[in-house]
């Protein structure tokens, strides 16, 4: 291909390279220059234009796309006509993108004006989706090298679409006490919704207490009534190989192919088989409408395509599906710190302290009042905000605080107990808090890195939505709750907190364990204040 300015007089036929205004015509890039359009060029005043001249062995543009578009397509793919260099590739049905990363490779690595883009290896594309385009960069090429990258995409049938194939998909959960019929309830409605995406339905369901032999005669269950799928969902999250559902699998004469996976979310996966049926025994992310890892292995069997256990350990690479509240984010020059936007704190600091004879938040350790020890733990994590809840001597509190970038709000109710201070500074999130911590003001001892550690566990679509620490078996606080469960908790009164609600999510708590006992120290009596002071003193 010749390129460059060139006169008129050798400019018939040749493909305008810049757009011209000619009077009150604009001739566009790619024309192709007629007798007639010179004669307007001339006019004008143009005595040369820059131009691609096509030579023996050149293929024009659109030709040269539509020629590799029609090589590469597989099938039920689509390819499109032709414009301005590009050929763009369409899937003619519903289902998973199969392609080859390194045939991709070989054809961009032919040359630099020949070009493929596609989608995703293994995206879930639509009828009608566009799913790969040609470009032609220059206004021809060779036709030697053409035929080059032509030969790469017809060794192998590199791009199609498997269509997903409507099947009997078993859903069975097994349930404890703890565990609420709205809960199972929700999660047949959310299996049901990731099912339709891929033109699939929910044949049968049951549901078995949360051990092996009841789990065997489940699956057993659904096999008579002819599942070609089973996705086994557990009160309980797997947590080794051991575990109740590997169990019942092996029970029932199957095989565990793979536990975990490295996508998250999703990363307690397990994939198994039972007499040639796939089954997956779901993490706790399944109970969530949000993509994760579960999507990736049921698009994929539901479109006939087998999954190793090798296709989930290369399952790594783009499997940070999606950043959550918990999750730290990456800042400049600093270490990560929890999302800015997300998580918040309430410090119930309202109570009249009738135990203690005084105020005991305004009490000083290690040369300042305790309700400061308690914010300035809050403070240290780069919470989205902290919410200082008041009652009692309002005023002494807030100058205790001083310039600390908190926000107050008054609990007017206060005496009624600790349900109205809570309650208040539900009310006084922000709207975008997704969650929120809830520290007493007189635990002074527990410390921003315990805080940070409760911080990172939270993950509501892993099913870890209640977040608290525990020593020695035994519960204590601070508890970070998910904003699902603030309506429940503005429905208590009296002088109680939240805690019944945790026996009541159960399969939502995520226990972490505390290196000592600062979990269980409130300090509301003078005994209590004079032992902190001894333990800080020695």
């Amino acid at each position: 291909m010749i390129f460059g300015a060139l006169p008129l007089d050798q400019c018939h036929g040749a493909i305008l390279a810049h757009a011209i205004r000619v009077g009150d015509q604009l001739f566009k890039k790619g024309r192709h220059l007629s007798a007639d359009d010179l004669s307007l060029l001339a006019e004008a005043g143009h005595r040369r234009v820059v131009v691609a001249r096509l030579e023996a062995g050149d293929v024009e543009e659109d030709a040269a796309a539509a020629a590799l578009a029609v090589a590469v397509a597989g099938a039920r793919v689509r390819v499109d006509s032709p414009f301005t260099g590009r050929a763009n590739l369409f899937a003619e049905v519903d289902g998973v993108l199969c392609l080859d990363p390194n045939v991709v490779d070989a054809i961009n690595e032919v040359d630099e004006t020949i070009t493929l883009a596609t989608l995703d290896r293994y995206k879930p594309v639509s009828a009608g989706q566009m799913i790969a385009t040609v470009k032609i960069i220059p206004f021809s090429v060779p036709h030697d090298l053409l035929d080059r990258v032509c030969a790469i995409a017809r060794a192998t049938e590199h791009l199609s679409i498997a269509p997903f194939r409507p099947r009997h998909i078993a859903l069975i959960q097994t349930t404890l006490p703890t565990l609420k019929e709205s809960v199972l309830e929700k999660t047949v409605e959310i299996t049901t919704r990731r099912l339709a995406a891929f033109n699939c339905s929910l044949m049968t369901q049951r549901r078995c207490t949360h051990d092996a032999p009841a789990l065997h005669q489940a699956i057993s269950d659904c096999l008579d009534k002819g599942a070609e799928l089973l996705l086994v969902l557990g009160a309980s999250a797997i947590t080794d190989r051991l575990d109740v559902i590997p169990t019942a699998i092996h029970a029932s004469g199957g095989s565990v192919e793979q536990f975990g996976m490295p996508v998250d979310p999703g990363n307690l996966l397990l994939l198994g088989a039972i007499a040639g049926k796939p089954v997956i025994g779901l993490p706790g992310c399944a109970r969530s409408p949000k993509q994760n890892g579960v999507d990736w292995v049921l698009q994929r069997l539901i479109a006939d395509l087998p999954v190793t256990a090798r296709d989930i350990r290369r399952m790594g690479v783009g499997g940070l599906l999606g950043e959550i509240p918990s999750r730290p984010q990456p800042r400049a020059g600093r270490p990560a710190e929890p999302n800015q936007g997300a998580i918040g704190a309430l410090v119930l600091a309202a109570g009249q302290s009738s135990r203690m004879g005084t105020n005991k938040l305004l009490l000083e350790a290690d040369g300042k009042p305790l309700i400061c020890h308690v914010v300035d733990h809050a403070l240290a994590l780069g919470l989205a905000e902290v919410v200082v809840v008041l009652g009692h001597q309002a005023d002494a509190i807030r100058q205790a605080l001083g310039s600390r970038p908190v926000r107050f709000v008054l609990a007017k109710d206060y005496a009624r107990g600790m349900s109205a201070s809570l309650k208040a500074g539900l009310a006084a999130l922000a709207p975008e808090t997704a969650a929120a911590f809830v520290l007493l003001g007189d635990m002074p001892a527990v410390s921003s890195t315990l805080l940070r550690r409760l911080l990172t566990a939270y993950n509501p679509v892993e099913g870890r939505s209640i977040v608290l620490p525990v020593h020695g078996g035994k519960r204590g606080n601070p508890v970070l709750w998910d904003r699902r469960y603030f309506a429940e908790m503005q429905a208590l009164a009296g002088d109680v907190g939240a805690r019944h609600l945790i026996g009541e999510h159960m399969a939502e708590v995520a226990e972490i364990e505390a290196d000592d006992g600062a979990i269980f120290r409130d300090i509301d009596t003078p005994q209590a204040y004079a032992d902190l002071l001894q333990g800080a003193s020695s």
